[in-house]
C-alpha cells in the first residue's frame, strides 16, 4: 500500500509488487497485533452504546472509564475481552480481504501517464469498496457474535453464572439455532456503510499522508515504523467522526433479537426514532469517545505491523531473487 506512487509499485524502481499471500500474512499479524491490543476499548465502548441514560433527575451518563472500572470490577479484567475470539477468527481474513481488495480496485484506476500516480478520488473509492466488501464478507457476522457475548453482564469469576453464550462458537450455533442464519448478516447495510466510509477516509489520509512524509525525508525509501504507527493513529481517528450514529444504531441492531415480520429497514428506523425521542440527539454519539481510542489505535497499530511485516517479506523476496540471480 505504498504511497510513493499511485499504483502500490513503490517508487518505480522495479519493486515487486506484494502478492495476495504477502498482504494475507502482514494483514492478518496486523490484525491480530490490533485485536490483541485494543479489544477493551472495543467492549467499553459496545457497553457504552447499548446503555440507556437513566432519566432520574441529576443522574449523569456514565463515562468510558466509569464504565470499565464497573466491567473489571463485577466481571473480572478478562470481562473486558469478551468476544475476543470471534474477533481473532475473523481479523485474518478480515484484514487479508482489506488490503488486498484495497490494492486490487487501486489497480483497477487509471493511473497518471506522467506521475504515476492515480487520483485522490480513485483512492478514496478503492477505499470505500474495500471496506464495503470487508463487511459482507467477514465483518458482519463476526461483530453479531462479538456484539452478543460482549452485552453478557455476568461475571466471568463465578462459575455458576453462567451466560447464555459460552464462547463465538457456542454463540454462532445459538443465535442460527433459535433466530436463523440471517441474524448473522443483521445490519449488513449499516456495517457495510460504516467500514466502507472508513476505509475510504482511512486509506485516503494515510496514503497521502505518507506520500507527504516521504518526500519531506527525500532521503528514506521507506518511512520508518513509528512514522507509520504516528500517521495510522491520525488517519483512524477521522472515520469514527463521520458515521457514529451509524455504527450504534448498528450495535443495537444487532444486539436486539429478531422479531418475525419485520424488515431491517424497519427495525433500524424504529431503532433510531426512539433512540432520538427517549435518549436525545447525543445518544448516537453515544461511546464515541472509547471507538476513537478503540479505532485510531488500532489503525495505528494495523499499518505499522502491516508495513513491518510486508517490508520484511519483500527484502526477503529480493535477497531469494538476488541469490538465483548469482546463481545463475
Amino acid at each position: 500500500m505504498s504511497a510513493k506512487n499511485g499504483n502500490g509499485n513503490g517508487n518505480g524502481s522495479g519493486k515487486r509488487k506484494p502478492t495476495a499471500a504477502v498482504h494475507l500474512i502482514a494483514g492478518g499479524g496486523a490484525g491480530l497485533c490490533e485485536a490483541l491490543a485494543c479489544h477493551p476499548l472495543d467492549t467499553i465502548k459496545v457497553r457504552m452504546q447499548l446503555s440507556r441514560r437513566n432519566r432520574a433527575p441529576g443522574v449523569k451518563r456514565k463515562g468510558f472509564f466509569t464504565v470499565g472500572k464497573e466491567i473489571v470490577k463485577r466481571e473480572t479484567p478478562l470481562g473486558l475481552y469478551k468476544g475476543l475470539g470471534a474477533v481473532v477468527t475473523g481479523i485474518v481474513p478480515k484484514m487479508a480481504i482489506r488490503f488486498s481488495s484495497f490494492e486490487l480496485y487501486k489497480g483497477l484506476a487509471k493511473v497518471h501517464p506522467e506521475t504515476g500516480k492515480i487520483s485522490a478520488k480513485a483512492v478514496f473509492f478503492s477505499g470505500l469498496a474495500a471496506g464495503a466488501t470487508e463487511a459482507v464478507a467477514v465483518v458482519t457476522p463476526m461483530e453479531v457474535i462479538k456484539i452478543r457475548l460482549q452485552a453478557q453482564h455476568h461475571s466471568m469469576a463465578d462459575p455458576l453464572d453462567i451466560p447464555k453464550y459460552r464462547n463465538a462458537a457456542h454463540a454462532a450455533y445459538t443465535v442460527v439455532r433459535e433466530e436463523g442464519f440471517r441474524t448473522l448478516y443483521r445490519g449488513v447495510s449499516l456495517t457495510a456503510l460504516r467500514q466502507s466510509t472508513n476505509q475510504a477516509v482511512n486509506f485516503t489520509a494515510y496514503t497521502y499522508m505518507k506520500q507527504y512524509a516521504l518526500n519531506f525525508q527525500p532521503n528514506l525509501s521507506e518511512l520508518p515504523s513509528y512514522q507509520h504507527l504516528l500517521l495510522g493513529l491520525v488517519s483512524g481517528a477521522m472515520g469514527p467522526l463521520s458515521n457514529a450514529p451509524i455504527d450504534t444504531i448498528k450495535t443495537r441492531l444487532q444486539r436486539s433479537e429478531a422479531r418475525l415480520g419485520e424488515s431491517a429497514l424497519k427495525r433500524i428506523t424504529f431503532i433510531a426514532k426512539d433512540m432520538f425521542k427517549h435518549e436525545g440527539f447525543r445518544a448516537f454519539y453515544q461511546g464515541i469517545t472509547p471507538r476513537i481510542m478503540r479505532v485510531a489505535p488500532g489503525q495505528a497499530v494495523t499499518f505499522m505491523v502491516y508495513e513491518f511485516i510486508r517490508g520484511h517479506i519483500e527484502r526477503f523476496q529480493v535477497s531469494g531473487d538476488n541469490d538465483n540471480e548469482y546463481r545463475e
